[in-house]
């Protein structure tokens, strides 16, 4: 149950910045003892690997802090943070890691069906932050893009690292972020709503 965890825990962490489990996978297991992937996944601290993700993040992390090209990225992204939730899933659930010592019996490394449920996965948050995202730009007129990105990237961080090291309390942090994203877009949804009705009757 813990690797299932780990691994919904870093796909949606992925739907929210495709680079962070990846890198946090990666780096984990080449200078700690913390994770221990296995062989099919091993290139993922491969040091072109990370030198590759790093590079994508920091254009990631740049990009995603300015209005309209965060919403560009997003459309973007709609292919790679699915891939990346599923790449995590699959590598964090069959890895040996600082909460799971014993994965082996939960998941092979040639089952598909890991690799699907983490796009799945990484496509809800992912899909709650590309709808939101423009509607937020609009009513802050920009502002809020800066702010909602660094947010964003501090909950995939801690997600990635509570997932590796407490699974239990990062699904609790997952159920949180969810909650906040959904209010996030009902609230933008309905202040827009507002807006136009007001510019009507004006």
């Amino acid at each position: 149950m813990l690797e299932f965890i780990t691994g919904m825990t870093l796909a949606a962490s992925a739907g929210l910045n495709a680079y962070i489990p990846l890198l946090g996978l990666g780096l984990l297991s080449r200078f700690t003892e913390l994770v221990q992937l296995p062989a099919a996944w091993a290139w993922l601290e491969n040091e072109w690997a990370l030198g590759v993700l790093g590079v994508l993040l920091l254009v990631e992390v740049l990009v995603d802090k300015f209005p309209a090209l965060d919403s560009v990225n997003d459309v973007l992204q709609t292919v790679v943070r699915p891939a990346s939730g599923g790449i995590v899933f699959s590598a964090g659930s069959s890895s040996d890691t600082f909460a799971v010592t014993d994965p082996a019996e939960f998941i092979a490394s040639a089952d598909v069906w890991p690799f699907l449920i983490g796009v799945l996965i990484a496509l809800v948050p992912h899909v709650l932050k590309a709808v939101a995202r423009p509607v937020i730009n609009t009513l802050t007129a920009g502002a809020g893009a800066a702010v909602s990105s660094t947010l964003e990237d501090l909950g995939a961080l801690v997600l990635t690292v509570l997932a590796i090291v407490v699974p239990v309390l990062a699904l609790a942090l997952l159920v949180a972020v969810l909650v906040v994203l959904i209010r996030r877009l009902r609230r933008a949804l309905a202040e827009r709503a507002a807006r136009r009705a007001g510019g009507l009757a004006g």
